[in-house]
């Protein structure tokens, strides 16, 4: 029995992988280097991972790269795509005509409304622990036999852990601004840990 091939893949339009090339550009952390790699274009397109999409797009990237739209070149030994002058001209044309189709959800709009969502579902829950954890240490305190050292390390550790998590929760909550498409969205160098949701894994 011949073995399934995988469904085709609707492939964007040739403006949309321009666009999708110019929004990962201006995604870009550093943001001064020019040109993404393949796997950032198709997230910003919208494909899948998979090597099936990769040979789907190929061609078109072939036919774009021909009209002198897009240029591959390699940087550090990877090869990255960027917009040419043409390129941009002919996605500048298509913006102003308004028929462009809106590109997908970019990955930095979506670790940003993921880590909120997750945020709000969890804060109230990581509060009561913090609030346990500060009665318990009370405790310690006020009891008549003094704690050992091991004692005070643990709780200590825990403590630290629920603050972490209150610092983070608060933050993806309260502090991170929902980010836009004009620019990458770079928080402050103390900031930048805090945006990751694995801060969030309970004990």
């Amino acid at each position: 029995m011949p073995a399934n091939k995988p469904t085709p893949e609707a492939m964007p339009q040739d403006e949309l992988v321009l666009a999708a090339i110019d929004r990962g550009e201006r995604h870009r952390k550093p943001e001064h280097e020019p040109g993404i790699h393949l796997a950032i274009l198709k997230q910003h397109a919208g494909l899948d991972r998979g090597g099936w999409a990769t040979l789907r797009l190929r061609p078109q990237l072939e036919r774009l790269e021909a009209a002198k739209q897009i240029r591959r070149f390699k940087r550090r030994g990877s090869v990255v795509w960027t917009l040419t002058d043409a390129g941009r001209k002919r996605l500048a044309d298509v913006q102003a005509t308004g028929k462009l189709a809106p590109l997908p959800e970019s990955p930095q709009h979506q670790q940003w409304r993921e880590a909120h969502a997750i945020a709000a579902e969890h804060i109230g829950e990581f509060a009561e622990k913090l609030q346990a954890l500060l009665s318990d240490a009370a405790g310690l305190l006020g009891a008549h036999e003094t704690a050992d050292s091991d004692t005070w390390h643990a709780t200590g550790q825990r403590l630290k852990r629920a603050c972490e998590r209150m610092e983070s929760a608060s933050y993806c909550l309260h502090e991170w601004p929902e980010p836009d498409d004009s620019r990458p969205d770079t928080p402050a160098p103390r900031k930048a840990g805090l945006r990751s949701i694995h801060r969030f894994d309970t004990d």
